[in-house]
């Protein structure tokens, strides 16, 4: 093998090319292992832009034709033990992958048959694009969303560089306990400028992270060229930035493909850290279907011939042949092998004639549609929730004591609980003390991150999908908007999107700062953004007790739990159980804090507090009231039951927030009562919230834009005599 060191000091980075002493290498059985996938990658892409263009595939085709050899090649230097994961153009990675985990580690394609195995991960992939019920993900995923972990897939991502940081959280995850796997994360040129591409391969670099980046520069986007959208030449020479080895071969170069991944891998698995392999290979269709980019003049017809007459399905087979590694009847034997399986994919999943259709008995039932947003719940059913009136013996604990002392509960039980964020490890406790005394008891387990919002939570995605238990500290509610695909494209729709088996046991916690001068950018109340997304949970306890239960119920949760702690709250003493931080409290269980008679009022986190304080105050108006705490606030699990009673009684509600009235749930909350309890209302849900603009740093403005105790009494008052 030739290697060729590029000329950048200090920095381990090589040009790999083959000769014919190398294809010799390969030996003909793992040769014609490459090769049958290739050539069964090409005909099934093929297939699939038929199936399209006779309407059998709903929505887009991103195929792989042209980058067969990459996958192939790549995917053959890993062991059964590594996982993978792939961007939207990803069918030549899944299926090379999960055919290695499938077939015998001495199969002989050029001696045995395909085996039935095989076979089914051919119909399973194909009815998964055609979004089939017989597919890896129920047909949800479809063609861009594919996941079959067990074979170490962990999915596919439609978003471009979404799942770079996942793959990231799966090496964190995997080194963490001492595994010997490799995370292999291949991805297209444009993922390497978005901004989590940086922020991962920072992380891996940082931590020496188990993990290899692999770019197919495909030299362009839809339509962009790589030199149009690229400030430099070539994309592996980012990895120097980060502290990573990078690799640089030619796509069309099948052996040294091989050669550099099998280098590239062993010398990750034995410690030398994260590594970066860009493989420059060459699209043969338009972005999506199955016309050439010429047709779109992006690209010339020369050009498109000269990469044509490189296509390694030509180059690699003349390779094989003229260094006698495999015969032309090899090759042909190998050639009708993945033809015929290809065919008997399609046969499965369509009927005959011209045009195929689709097999209607292999549509998903319609009924299942919102099946798998989040868990089913199972795992709660064996808690043993408890409220205030089942304990005797109280003690007195701050609020943020009691986030310190649970999370410290949970990670004395089990070691598979990490909290990752900004400053956690700081300061004996964080910024703002919830973490305090933690760092010291569990180092390993509570880890300082760079200023690096979608990195590291996107990062907590990946290592929850790989079995820990992540919790995740969000300085500030604002800074969830720099996370926001990892949060919502990629937390928030994972479990369904995946076919409803997923589990995300992630809690994600954050400090809502409105009241203290922080400005515009860092006091929102983020409750109605997350509420958007019914993938989350969330959970807004207004003081210790109820936080200390919830936090228990979330970490049991297989869902992702979102914990609002508003600042008001942590120096804030509260009675809690002597000496017990294991007690459950249910999600989806408000709690009437004090019954009335005039007005339902329902509210959550801090304005529960100050709804008690005012009590008196509106009892000297003449009003009673009946306070609901809401405690989880996310729709799917809103306590309608008790939420419906109270408002038989009164007849009357006030959904009060301190959010941003354009921020907070009310709305949504109020025409849900609406519908639901129509015939008992006598006047329409009031929404009483803070004015909706960002907060202020002035004391006044501030002051003048959020929800005030006066605005609280007058519209209950109001809304108790029916004005």
């Amino acid at each position: 093998m030739i290697r060729q060191q590029l000329a950048v000091e200090g920095f381990d980075w090589t040009y790999w090319r083959s000769d014919e002493q190398d294809v010799r290498e390969l030996g003909s059985v793992r040769a014609a292992c490459i090769y049958f996938q290739m050539y069964l990658i090409n005909k099934f892409e093929h297939e699939i832009l038929l199936l399209k263009e006779q309407g059998c595939v709903w929505g887009p085709v991103h195929s792989s034709v042209g980058q067969e050899a990459v996958a192939a090649a790549a995917v053959a230097a890993l062991s059964r033990r590594d996982r993978i994961t792939g961007s939207h153009r990803a069918h030549h990675q899944f299926l090379s992958k999960a055919l290695n985990y499938v077939v015998p580690e001495d199969w002989n394609p050029l001696e045995m048959d395909l085996p039935e195995q095989g076979e089914e991960v051919l119909r399973r992939t194909m009815a998964e694009i055609m979004g089939l019920a017989p597919g890896y993900c129920g047909g949800r995923g479809g063609s861009m969303h594919l996941r079959w972990a067990e074979a170490g897939i962990l999915g596919t991502n439609a978003i471009v560089g979404g799942g770079v940081p996942l793959s990231t959280g799966a090496a964190f995850a995997e080194q963490y306990r001492k595994g010997d796997g490799v995370m292999v994360c291949f991805f297209g040129d444009g993922a390497a400028n978005q901004g989590v591409f940086h922020e991962a391969l920072n992380l891996a670099g940082l931590w020496r992270l188990p993990i290899v980046y692999v770019i197919e520069n495909n030299r362009y986007a839809v339509g962009t060229a790589h030199e149009q959208a690229c400030a430099v030449a070539d994309l592996s020479l980012r990895a120097c930035s980060y502290n990573l080895r990078a690799y640089l071969v030619e796509g069309t170069d099948v052996a040294a493909v091989y050669g550099a991944a099998s280098d590239c891998v062993q010398k990750t698995r034995t410690g030398s850290g994260p590594a970066l392999i860009e493989v420059r290979c060459y699209r043969h269709y338009h972005h999506a279907g199955d016309r050439p980019g010429s047709v779109y003049g992006y690209r010339d017809r020369r050009e498109e011939e000269e990469q044509f007459r490189r296509d390694p399905l030509r180059t690699f087979p003349e390779a094989l042949q003229s260094t006698g590694v495999v015969t032309a009847g090899g090759l042909a034997r190998l050639e009708k092998m993945a033809g015929a399986a290809v065919l008997q994919a399609v046969q499965f999943c369509t009927s005959g004639g011209k045009p195929r259709t689709v097999r209607s008995e292999l549509w998903p039932d319609p009924e299942t549609a919102a099946v798998g947003v989040r868990s089913s719940g199972e795992e709660l059913q064996t808690l043993k929730y408890k409220e205030r009136e089942d304990f005797r013996e109280f003690e007195e604990l701050k609020f943020s004591d009691a986030i310190a002392g649970v999370a410290g509960r949970w990670m004395e039980r089990d070691p598979g609980v990490v909290e990752l964020g900004e400053e956690v490890a700081n300061f004996n406790g964080g910024a703002y003390g919830a973490t305090k005394g933690l760092p010291a008891r569990f180092p390993g387990q509570v880890v300082n991150t760079p200023i690096s919002e979608a990195g590291f939570v996107g990062l907590a995605l990946g290592a929850a999908m790989s079995g820990l238990r992540p919790i995740v500290e969000i300085m500030f509610p604002d800074f969830a908007l720099v996370a926001a695909d990892q949060l919502f494209n990629q937390i928030a729709k994972a479990r369904h999107m995946y076919g409803g088996a997923t589990d995300l046991p992630l809690v994600a916690r954050t400090r809502i700062a409105s009241g203290c001068g922080y400005g515009g950018q860092h006091s929102m109340d983020p409750v109605g953004l997350f509420a958007l997304f019914s993938g989350w949970r969330i959970a807004a306890p207004s003081d210790a007790f109820d936080y200390i239960g919830m936090f228990n119920t979330a970490m049991y949760c297989r869902d992702p739990v979102l914990f609002l702690e508003h600042h008001s709250l942590y120096s804030r003493t509260c009675t809690v159980p002597l000496g017990d931080l294991d007690y459950c409290i249910p999600f989806g269980k408000a709690r009437v804090v004090f019954s009335g008679g005039d007005c339902t009022v329902l509210c959550y986190s801090s304005l529960t507090q100050r709804l008690i304080a005012l009590r008196d105050d509106l009892a000297s108006r003449g009003v009673s009231v009946e306070l609901i705490d809401l405690r989880t606030v996310d729709l799917p699990a809103m306590d309608f039951d008790t939420i419906g009673a109270s408002v038989k009684k009164t007849g009357a509600v006030a959904v009060l927030e301190e959010a941003a009235s354009g921020q907070g749930i009310g709305g949504r909350l109020a025409a849900e009562i609406t519908s639901r309890f129509f015939d008992e209302l006598d006047a329409p849900p009031l929404c009483v919230a803070s004015l909706d603009v960002p907060n202020s740093v002035s004391r006044v403005l501030e002051s003048a834009a959020l929800l005030s105790d006066r605005t609280i009494l007058t519209a209950l008052t109001d809304l108790a005599r029916r004005r």
